[in-house]
């Protein structure tokens, strides 16, 4: 893992693109939750999701250390895939994605926008990794994992940043996609030298870490059944999950019905439009207020790429 003197030089790469993202206390938010909220709105960020931050590490790195490379490669439903192509673009690296079949036509059409070369491999993110990691070989491209050490550091800015103004949180809940995002917020508590439970939220139809937890060894899903794309995993990366497994105080698990309940929350209490894997830190605070009233609360926003389609059922009914 990185040390705090990495983190700082990792912030201070991440603001060379962006000022960081806000994090705002919203009354409605804490009226509704009976708990001091503080929201971290990585839907401000120019891809609109928290990746971005990992993406300018891992490629700027790699730009730095093999100028000579031909290119990316990876899989993703979305945000990794923009958070790359973003950064190829500024570092002049070209970046292939591969999506599944069938993948959002907005998310396909942002990743086209930011540069990227977009296939479309597959019935699910397992099957377009394994194209992925056939196109890399085949063409002589580099692999970009999901979950590797420089994504980590990338978005554990984003901790760095909240607990920079916040720092006497009592809890955040953060979405478990691969896990990044958990791992970036355990590593920064514990270089701050802070106390914050770190809680991981996860779909319940596609929750392997809670699972893997439970069971005390890796358990990997035959399916990911939810509509949250972000956090629509079937296994868990076996370094994030003894990260996991170490530092988190544990694991909230909340169906499809109560995440879009919170992204309708979102838009009414703060006007913002929140993606599903971003709203469930949010569904998982309902469902343990009565434990964590007048508590100071963190939630992350991961993103706010939601789909039209989506957005429809959820909040307009």
């Amino acid at each position: 893992m990185f040390s705090l003197a990495e983190l700082e030089d990792a912030q201070r790469l991440v603001h060379t693109s962006f000022p960081g993202t806000p994090q705002y206390a919203w009354p409605l938010l804490r009226e509704r939750t009976g708990v001091d909220v503080w929201v971290k709105h990585e839907n401000h960020t120019p891809t609109g999701a928290f990746k971005l931050r990992g993406g300018l590490v891992y490629v700027e790195r790699l730009a730095r250390e093999r100028p000579y490379v031909r290119g990316i490669v990876s899989a993703t439903r979305g945000n990794h895939g923009q958070s790359l192509a973003y950064a190829g673009g500024r570092y002049g690296i070209p970046v292939t994605i591969v999506a599944p079949v069938g993948n959002s036509r907005e998310k396909n059409a942002a990743m086209r926008a930011f540069g990227a070369r977009l296939r479309e491999h597959g019935k699910d993110f397992e099957a377009a990794r394994e194209e992925a990691t056939r196109i890399a070989a085949a063409e002589e491209l580099e692999f970009a994992p999901s979950f590797a050490p420089d994504l980590v550091k990338g978005v554990a800015t984003y901790s760095f940043e909240l607990f920079s103004v916040v720092p006497d949180l009592d809890a955040i809940y953060v979405p478990i996609g691969l896990g990044s995002g958990i791992c970036g917020a355990i590593r920064t508590r514990d270089l701050l030298g802070l106390r914050t439970e770190i809680v991981g939220v996860q779909a319940a139809g596609a929750d392997p870490y809670a699972r893997s937890l439970a069971a005390g060894h890796m358990v990997t899903l035959n399916r990911s059944n939810t509509e949250a794309d972000g956090i629509a995993v079937r296994q868990p990366d076996p370094a994030a999950l003894e990260i996991v497994r170490n530092g988190a105080a544990r694991i909230v698990t909340v169906t499809d019905a109560e995440i879009a309940a919170a992204v309708r929350a979102y838009w009414t209490d703060t006007h913002n439009l929140v993606e599903g894997a971003g709203a469930a830190p949010l569904a998982a605070l309902l469902s343990e207020r009565e434990s964590m009233r007048g508590k100071r609360v963190g939630l992350v926003v991961s993103g706010g790429n939601i789909d039209l389609a989506v957005f429809r059922r959820w909040v307009s009914g």
